[in-house]
Parts: C-alpha cells; structure tokens; sequence
C-alpha cells in the first residue's frame, strides 16, 4: 500500500483490514468504561470515538448556531439528517486526521488519543442507525427467475411485471437487529401437502437471504417524488443485511399479500455503515435491462457497484464456518437508485435513516446462490458442510456469517461482517 495515503494508525495500513483510511464507515459503540452508546468511526483494528473529537472541538458537523451534539447520541440519524455536504466535509475532516502526513491535532495529543481510539475488540457494536421504515426489494433477476422456476413454469419463471418494476414490500422496522444478536426459530401456520388444513409448529424450512440495505439520508414530504439521479444522492450507506426467511410459513401465507410473518421475525445488519463516497471508486455498469425502464426509471451511466459477497454456515458441533456461497452485488438487475426512485413515484415520504433491502443477491452460477432455497433446490440437494454435516436448511445452534467487500489495488473497502445463531422456537 506504499502509493497510497497511510495512517498513522498502523493496523490502518495493512492491505486486509475491511476498515482502511479509505473507507471510515460510521457505527455506534460503547465499552464497558463508558458504556454510553455514541457515534464512532472503524479505523484499522480501533474505533475512532466521534462524540470525544466533537467534545474536543476538532469535529463542528452541527448547523451553526445548534449547539446540541451530533454524534454524542445512540445512532447516526442526527449526522446523516445534516445532509451531503456536512457528510462530504466530516469524511474530508477525519481522513486529513488519521492521515500520516495530514492534521497532526489528533496524531500528537497523546491524552485525546487514548480516549479517542478504543480497540474494536473491547467495544460493544449496536444497532447503528435508528430505522422509522424498512422496504425489501425483490430485484435479482437469477434469484426471481430461480424461485420462479423451483415453484411455477421454468419457461416464465418472472412473472410480466418482475421485468418493468422494481417489486418490492413494506417489511418490518422493529425487528431489525444488529449483528450477533440471536434469532429464535419462529412458529406460525405451515401448509404440508398431504394436510387438507394448515398446522401450528415451528418453522421447519429456515432459510436466509444474502443481500445488502442502503440508508436513507433525507426526508422527503408526502407527495413529493424524487426522479433517479435525486434519489442516487439521496443514499447515505451501505450495510450488509440478512433478511431470515421461514420459506414454509412464506409458501402458505404470501398469496395474496405477499411474506408477512415469514419475515418478520428478524432482520440482521452489519455494524458499519459504509458511505457512498467510500464505494465511489468502485462504480461498474450494471446489467443491461431489456426492455427500456419507463422514464422515470431510466438511468444513463454506471450505478451498481463491485462488491464482492459470501456467505458462511457453522453447525454448532463444527469447529470452523463453511463458505457455501460467493456472488457479487453488481449482478443485481435494479439498481438502488431505481429501487428509491420507485419507493416515491406514488407520493410516498420517506425519511432520514430509513432501510432497504436489496432483495436476495444471487449470480449466474450455482455457488453463487444467495439463499439455501436455492442452493440446495428447496432442500432436495442438501449441500456437505466440511465436516460432513448436511444441510438442507438451517437447524438450531447453526450460525450464519456474511461477509462484504470492494478490492482496491492493495486495499478493500469492507463491511465487516453480519452473523447471526438460530436459536430454538420459543414453547407456545
């Protein structure tokens, strides 16, 4: 990494780290010393505390004349509600900070220093930003055209309207967890097909779904729309998300409405929210749509983005995590500028901190499946763990990994991680 800038935090510098100078993605933390939650950002192997910088007066993000803390809070909605040019100048900010070679404020005071950068192993990561809404989009065209043809007619496997529109659902806010939070197995109504009735039991078909959300950072008025290059600037971050599906209670209760308690149980994200001007560097053309999106769709240039994505699946009795799936983020059909812009074409408001999810991310290639419904075929071709465990679906105690990043010539921008153990369904 010796042409590229350095900080002066050496674990900033090694070529692995997810979190180089080049990406300083914002999370929430706390430490047993201090064990209020506030706004820091992932340098190397620490967390840079932003509340303390703030305090210290080397961080103004506030409007002039708000004296009230920006970062001193338990998630990243009061930042990103600031806008881009405060989060343009607050990224500026703290780059020139930990670079070797730029503001030395930090760098040479060692008192602010050791309060300031806290070991990422001794902190305690939270639900970084606070959720109003959560929307999860359907738009891998291999996903759709798998599930498609696993459950209808392998020749249309996407139904008439999966081509012209991002489809997507209103999912649920308050059951969005932050990484390592255990997700007990739900219970609800499963159809089996011998059955004239539905019975009640746990899920017996637990699944999850590898996608990515992106952050809204503004608030829009109800009515208002916002077109595609409005809604492209509109985005805060990224976070890797894994949307838990129970595929028997989904498979019984989405005709018509579409997943309802199939979702609804949990939805896990990363900790680290990555900015968009982080990502910037990896913007690639996404693929070619057939046919041409109606107006307000329509994008010129290139708005998907080179993330590379795997999945992990430990079983409990397993001494190490088994990698079962690996895609990339640029296959997806609709991009998120797309999927926002479609989110407001009705007059629906949005508002800042706001989630959506990209809906199931899965390639061209059977390895590159992004849910076990489709690795294995609905279970009919369970995958061999390398222990020698199978698995179909997910069993209790089984731990889900998912890992993100974009590889930069001797650097990655990365996401951390998103994991996730099932625990068994609660009695009823």
């Amino acid at each position: 990494m010796s042409n590229l800038p350095q900080s002066w935090v050496a674990s900033a510098n090694t070529g692995a780290t997810d979190f180089p100078l080049q990406n300083l993605p914002y999370g929430v933390f706390s430490t047993q010393a201090q064990p209020t939650p506030r706004v820091g950002v992932a340098i190397g192997d620490q967390v840079l505390d932003l509340a303390a910088l703030e305090a210290a007066g080397l961080l103004t993000p506030a409007i002039s004349g708000n004296s009230a803390p920006v970062f001193a809070q338990p998630s990243i909605n009061a930042f990103v509600a600031l806008g881009r040019p405060v989060w343009q100048a607050t990224r500026a900010r703290l780059s020139a900070l930990l670079s070797a070679d730029g503001d030395a404020a930090l760098r040479d005071n060692a008192a602010l220093r050791a309060q300031a950068l806290v070991p990422l192993a001794s902190a305690t990561l939270h639900l970084p930003v606070q959720v109003p809404g959560y929307t999860d989009f359907y738009s891998s065209k291999e996903h759709a055209t798998n599930v498609g043809s696993m459950f209808r007619d392998p020749a249309n496997a996407l139904l008439p309207n999966w081509l012209e529109i991002p489809i997507g659902y209103n999912g649920r806010a308050s059951s969005i967890v932050v990484s390592g939070t255990a997700i007990h197995r739900p219970n609800g109504q499963i159809k089996l097909p011998d059955q004239p009735r539905p019975i009640f039991d746990a899920c017996r078909k637990l699944d999850f779904e590898l996608e990515t959300g992106f952050i809204v950072g503004r608030d829009t008025a109800l009515g208002d729309t916002l077109d595609v290059e409005a809604a492209e600037a509109a985005i805060f971050g990224m976070v890797l998300l894994n949307d838990w599906s129970a595929r028997d209670l989904q498979q019984w209760e989405y005709v018509p409405l579409g997943p309802f308690n199939a979702k609804t149980f949990g939805t896990s994200i990363s900790p680290w929210v990555v900015t968009m001007e982080a990502l910037e560097p990896f913007r690639v053309a996404g693929p070619e749509q057939d046919p041409q999106p109606v107006s307000y769709l329509q994008q010129q240039g290139k708005h998907a983005f080179d993330i590379e994505l795997e999945v992990l699946l430990q079983a409990e009795t397993d001494t190490q995590a088994t990698t079962i799936c690996r895609t990339n983020f640029r296959h997806m059909y609709w991009s998120m500028a797309q999927q926002f812009a479609h989110h407001t074409v009705s007059g629906c408001n949005v508002r800042v901190g706001d989630m959506m999810g990209s809906g199931t991310i899965s390639g061209p290639t059977p390895d590159s499946f992004g849910s076990l419904l489709e690795l294995t075929w609905n279970g009919k071709n369970p995958i061999t763990l390398a222990s020698g465990v199978k698995r179909g679906f997910i069993e209790d105690g089984d731990t889900v990994v998912m890992a993100g990043w974009c590889q930069g010539e001797g650097f990655r921008v990365g996401f951390g991680e998103v994991s996730g153990k099932i625990l068994p369904a609660k009695a009823r």
